[in-house]
């Protein structure tokens, strides 16, 4: 049985059991083996990772890389290497050449017992891996058991005396964090999929868990709302989020929806009938709507101005006057015949107001009618006659609040 065990045995421990058995600072990439990065940390806690930072010498080609310590994985049979710069490191590139080039700064482990011909001592180093000038450059390969750290462009004839690296442009960042197992991984660049349902990350503010196929922002798993920014794609239909604009929104499969939308005013054009005779025809009179709906809640305003060619003349009697309602009202008894809305005339001859009601009714997907007298004056239903001689100018309001069938 080829069982490994660290501190068991009194005898015989080696450095290959010591690797493959740590289970301190490790990200499980699969059941052996685990992730290569930087332990994450800084000194005033301002950064997620400080460990290995570059800092280049302006007009120079030379850099340091700061203290930190950093995980390098190998294979799954021969474990991965714990590794601390305790102080920090200088680095040198190269001139520039005829072309372009990008250099690859790495963590590199050397083991004889594993690099084949047994003259390289078993070590760790900071090492640039020179690219290959072209006049479209590629970043070298990292070397085998290498953490590559940055990616920095050396252009064409550059020198200490021309200029050097502009380590403000130029340089590419590409370290990694890794922490303990179970432990919440800080995203800095791209951490790949997760190793297992459940695992945990914090990536852009937000706290995600891999389950099993994606990364989900951690107030999605719990069926809470996510904080506004934080998600953009929805995860599953039901979802909440707090919108940019401070509004509370659902995710219905496609797209995110207000859940509880603000109020708002729509128009729309009501439809003046009469219960007999000829049709009313506004002419040059005004004849507006507008409505608010908030699930079967609707507040309704109906304007009616009367111009000088409006076919008063035309009309009935007797017409009794009717007009469309935005919705349809609901067709429960006691709920409609319970539910007036209000009626006010204005006389512009007299300058008076005619207070009164409107009934709802169902007829022709909804409509107001039997308009009349509020305060038991006259029992007649309004229309040209009622209640007053209408003529140009007259306003009717009808106005107000009811039930709606959905």
């Amino acid at each position: 049985m080829n069982l490994r065990s660290s501190w068991v045995a009194e005898t015989g421990q080696t450095r290959e059991d010591t690797r493959l058995t740590q289970i301190g600072a490790t990200t499980p990439a699969n059941p052996l083996e685990v992730r290569s990065g930087i332990l994450p940390g800084s000194y005033d806690g301002l950064n997620r990772l400080s460990g290995f930072w570059l800092d280049g010498t302006a007009g120079t080609m030379q850099a340091v890389v700061h203290e930190g310590r950093a995980v390098v994985a190998a294979g799954a049979t021969q474990g991965a290497y714990p590794v601390t710069l305790p102080e920090p490191a200088a680095l040198t590139f190269a001139d520039g050449e005829d072309n372009p080039r990008i250099d690859l700064v790495v963590l590199k482990i050397h083991d004889a017992l594993y690099d084949g011909d047994g003259t390289q001592q078993s070590t760790a180093t900071l090492e640039i891996v020179e690219g290959v000038s072209a006049p479209t450059p590629q970043a070298p390969a990292a070397p085998a058991i290498g953490l590559p750290l940055y990616q920095v462009l050396v252009r064409t004839g550059i020198s200490a005396g021309k200029g050097g690296i502009n380590w403000s442009t130029d340089v590419t960042d590409l370290r990694t964090p890794t922490v303990a197992v179970g432990g919440i991984l800080p995203v800095v660049g791209d951490t790949g999929n997760g190793a297992y349902p459940g695992q945990y990350r914090d990536s852009g503010g937000a706290l995600q868990r891999w389950d099993g196929s994606a990364w989900v922002s951690y107030p999605s798993a719990l069926g809470g709302i996510a904080p506004a920014g934080t998600v953009n794609t929805a995860s599953y239909t039901g979802q909440y989020r707090d919108s940019s604009g401070g509004l509370l929104q659902r995710w219905n499969g496609s797209a995110w929806v207000s859940y509880q939308p603000v109020p708002k005013w729509t128009d729309y054009t009501p439809v003046w009938g009469v219960e007999s005779g000829t049709k009313p025809s506004i002419g040059n009179g005004t004849l507006a709507g507008s409505y608010v709906k908030t699930g079967n809640v609707v507040t309704v305003r109906i304007y009616l101005k009367i111009g000088s060619t409006t076919n008063l003349s035309a009309q009935a009697a007797n017409a009794n006057w009717t007009f469309t309602l935005p919705a349809a009202p609901t067709s429960t008894t006691w709920k409609l015949d319970g539910r007036v809305l209000t009626a006010s005339a204005f006389d512009q001859s007299t300058q008076l107001f005619y207070q009164g009601t409107a009934l709802l009714a169902t007829t022709g997907g909804g409509i107001v009618r039997s308009l009349r007298d509020g305060f038991a004056f006259n029992a007649g239903i309004w229309d040209k006659g009622l209640p007053m001689t209408w003529a140009a100018n007259d306003v009717l309001s009808v106005y107000g609040t009811y039930e709606s069938a959905s």
